[in-house]
């Protein structure tokens, strides 16, 4: 398994098991597992209904070859956020994770779009495009969005999954700043390539990028410029969780990534492109099995966020 220092959370609303046992079944060898409960005593009023019940699950989806595993976190609570296109997940059906056979990555790519969509909405159909042989964008029935694509088996590898940032509104045209931004804030991080538009459309410039990544230790990130106006910002619907070290870590990332100071709630904060993040220690598994696992769990999660 890759290491994995930033993990995804997806806010669901009250059906995160639900959720999971989805993708457990869409993806190939693919499992779900709740990672914490609520408890059944001490709970606010308004979550009373949560008592028992999930409070966090853990979605495991390796690459088809099998050699690398990307985990999700799935947080149950109610409808106070939902995820949206401003983070999706690239998936990259590369013919040599499929030993070389073009056939079987479409295949593969083709029946987890149906399964995908099954209920969601197409945001770019399904087809040949200038830049893959097959790609499609859908939102699934949860909220979720994908970007299936057949990758250039010639081209630099990828892992199979990539979260990909979407600047739109508020972060229009700002995609090359968070590159060298997220770059400069994490160690062994590094920019990647970056395809500017070239020319303006709709809300992007010429500059703004059509495309560009960035990683983190092993870890790829895709951004893009919206090139049409959206309804939409980044928000708390997709977080990012950074598994810190030791305290210093914490306290560096905190002081580095902070730039919304309404929105520090118990370990999240927004970044001044307004994505969410959670900085958290990396033994949290561990401190999950303690007695008191749900107070630490509230001191660093918190399940009501203040909306800004």
């Amino acid at each position: 398994m890759t290491a994995q220092k930033i993990i995804p959370n997806i806010w669901c609303n009250r059906n995160a098991e639900q959720v999971g046992d989805f993708y457990a079944r869409a993806f190939p060898g693919a499992s779900s597992t709740v990672e914490a409960r609520y408890p059944n005593d001490g709970l606010l009023d308004f979550q009373l209904e949560f008592a028992g019940a999930p409070l966090t699950v853990s979605v495991d989806i390796p690459d088809p070859r099998g050699a690398d595993t990307t985990r999700l976190t799935l947080i149950n609570a109610g409808d106070e956020f939902a995820p949206n296109p401003s983070i999706s997940f690239m998936l990259n059906f590369d013919p040599l994770m499929f030993g070389g056979d073009e056939d079987a990555a479409r295949a593969q790519l083709d029946q987890l779009w149906g399964l995908l969509s099954e209920g969601g909405s197409v945001l770019m159909d399904l087809g040949e495009y200038p830049f893959s042989r097959r790609y499609g964008w859908v939102q699934d029935r949860f909220g979720v969005s994908w970007q299936l694509m057949l990758t250039d088996p010639s081209g630099e590898p990828r892992p199979f999954i990539v979260p990909s940032l979407m600047f739109s509104g508020r972060a229009q045209n700002r995609a090359s700043e968070a590159i060298d931004f997220y770059a400069s804030v994490f160690a062994d991080a590094a920019a990647g390539g970056r395809f500017p538009y070239g020319a303006p459309s709709g809300p992007a410039s010429a500059e703004a990028l059509m495309y560009g990544e960035f990683r983190v230790g092993e870890q790829w990130f895709a951004v893009m410029d919206s090139g049409v106006e959206q309804p939409f910002d980044f928000g708390c619907g997709v977080s990012l969780e950074v598994q810190c070290a030791d305290q210093a870590e914490i306290d560096s990332l905190w002081e580095a990534l902070s730039a919304v100071p309404e929105a520090e709630q118990c370990g999240w904060l927004a970044d001044r492109f307004g994505v969410s993040w959670q900085i958290v220690p990396a033994n949290m598994g561990e401190l999950m099995q303690r007695p008191d696992a749900y107070e630490h769990m509230m001191e660093m999660k918190k399940i009501v966020i203040a909306d800004f």
